[in-house]
């Protein structure tokens, strides 16, 4: 597999969600919304790659969506759910964000946060 096809992005992104779960477990909640964010990222990068793009190293989930040709086939709550994820990447790249995203970020959040990024990611193998 490699980075122009949708396989390669989905098992990567099965992976991040599962991590999420071992993350959300151990109380690692800033990791938990980073990963959710990875795999929301990996799904629409899925979808750009359905035709043998290489995706783009970005990580603007709008972008990627729109890209995707997926912005206006989004539901408002999908919509929602990508524009939470997305400051949720800026920790594991800017440390100094870590305290101000930690306070949004708690065990009954992640775990709704991770239901939702799982219910999107099953929602982006059924678009393919």
């Amino acid at each position: 597999m490699n980075q122009s096809t949708p396989e390669y992005w989905l098992s990567t992104a099965d992976y991040d969600i599962v991590s999420a779960k071992v993350m959300q477990q151990g109380g690692r909640y800033l990791y938990v919304g980073f990963l959710c964010h990875l795999t929301a990222e990996k799904s629409l990068k899925a979808v750009i790659a359905k035709d043998g793009t290489i995706p783009l190293k970005i990580h603007t989930l709008t972008l990627l969506a729109e890209m995707a040709g997926l912005k206006d086939t989004l539901s408002a709550e999908q919509k929602i759910l990508l524009n939470e994820l997305h400051p949720l990447h800026i920790e594991a790249r800017y440390p100094v964000y870590k305290e101000q995203i930690a306070a949004l970020l708690n065990k009954k959040y992640c775990a709704d946060l991770i239901v939702r990024t799982e219910a999107f990611l099953q929602w982006i193998k059924q678009q393919l």
